[in-house]
C-alpha cells in the first residue's frame, strides 16, 4: 500500500476529505519520528511498538574482495506488532 492509497483508506474511513488525511498521517509520522529521535519509545495499544534499539560494532566482509571490514555501532527502529494486530494477520 502507498502513502497515497493509505491516505485515501484513512478518509473514506474516518469520513473526512484527503487533505485532512494527510495532514493526520503527516502528524503521526512526524511524532513517532521525533519520539525515536529523543530515545522514547511511542506504544499504541492493540497495534504495536515502536522504539528505538542498538546495534552494536561487528565485523563484516566487503563481498567484493573478502576483505574484513567492521561495521560502526548504530541505532535502529524497531517495531514490535501487538495482540491485536498479529491476531488480524493469522
Amino acid at each position: 500500500m502507498t502513502k497515497a492509497e493509505l491516505v485515501a483508506k484513512i478518509a473514506s474511513e474516518a469520513g473526512i476529505i484527503k487533505s485532512q488525511a494527510e495532514k493526520a498521517l503527516d502528524g503521526f509520522v512526524s511524532a513517532v519520528s521525533g519520539a525515536l529521535s529523543a530515545g522514547e519509545k511511542t506504544t499504541l495499544v492493540g497495534f504495536g511498538t515502536f522504539s528505538v534499539g542498538e546495534r552494536s560494532q561487528r565485523e563484516g566482509r566487503n563481498p567484493r574482495t573478502g576483505e574484513k571490514i567492521k561495521i560502526p555501532a548504530s541505532k535502529v527502529v524497531k517495531f514490535k506488532a501487538g495482540k491485536t494486530l498479529s491476531e488480524k494477520v493469522k
